[in-house]
């Protein structure tokens, strides 16, 4: 048991990180119905990655490849923000959903140049989690603290822009603004996370969280609360399934999350029948 817990320590503590944040980025994601803009971003930030390692050479993890990284995801904050109107005629989700695709071929076009493009695209999507280092945990939660404090100082404009976006246009805000300033932030955390845990897991903590904690609490306190639980108690499953069984770290995780889903979708269903 000692051994488990001193090499699960610091894959456990950065997924106890990433849920954090990305619980409570779900959830406006989910209130804005913009389900697939962090799959979206996460592939951005990837292709960013794999452009610093065919044209630049640089190995990802490096300061220049995650500049590369975060320069495509300011341009995809960009393209969002600019997207969103208060009387859309195509659906900003159809926009979201074809900047994924072409990104994501765009990514595999760039690795297949790459000696060991494959490998680079597992990576990307399965991610590293099982070896991230303490350093690089202490990095992403001070990077991550300062976001959280910049979205807490904020929170009412970016909270009734999530829930009630006419309220917000007939107030006079400029929207376009405040979701590039959105976009931008969430932007920067899937950067990080995307090279720390890959597009998989950044997409199912973002998302899985979220959706039974919206459907279970009204109240953003105890929705954060609930996503949160969801989601560190599934990082604990999924890494003693990946250490028991041999299993890779960030599948077995989206896994155990799958299966928290597919429970939550049966016990609501019982619910409702007996009620």
């Amino acid at each position: 048991m000692l051994e488990i817990l001193e090499f699960m320590a610091a894959p456990f503590a950065a997924c106890v990180i990433l849920v954090g944040i990305h619980a409570y980025l779900g959830l406006h994601v989910l209130l804005r119905e913009v389900i697939f803009v962090d799959l979206a971003l996460a592939q951005i930030a990837a292709f960013g990655s794999v452009v610093a390692l065919v044209v630049a050479h640089q190995e990802p993890g490096t300061l220049a490849a995650y500049t590369f990284s975060l320069g495509a995801t300011v341009v995809g904050a960009a393209i969002f923000a600019s997207t969103r109107m208060r009387e859309n005629r195509v659906p900003q989700e159809a926009i979201i959903g074809i900047t994924f695709v072409i990104a994501s071929a765009a990514t595999i076009l760039l690795a297949d140049r790459a000696p060991e493009g494959a490998e680079q695209i597992k990576e990307l999507l399965a991610g590293a989690i099982l070896w991230v280092s303490w350093k690089k945990v202490i990095t992403v939660a001070i990077v991550y603290a300062v976001l959280g404090v910049f979205h807490y100082r904020l929170r009412r404009r970016f909270v009734l822009i999530s829930e009630d976006p006419d309220r917000a246009f007939s107030q006079g805000w400029n929207v376009r603004l405040w979701d590039f300033l959105f976009y931008l932030s969430f932007g920067v955390v899937i950067t990080l996370s995307v090279e720390m845990a890959g597009v998989l897991m950044v997409f199912s903590f973002l998302v899985a969280p979220a959706i039974i904690a919206l459907a279970w609490s009204k109240g953003w306190p105890m929705r954060i609360l609930l996503a949160n639980a969801v989601g560190v108690l599934a990082s604990a499953l999924g890494l003693f399934a990946s250490y028991q069984w041999d299993l890779p770290s960030g599948p077995a995780i989206v896994c155990v999350l799958g299966l928290f889903l597919i429970l939550f979708a049966l016990s609501r269903l019982t619910l409702r029948r007996l009620a």
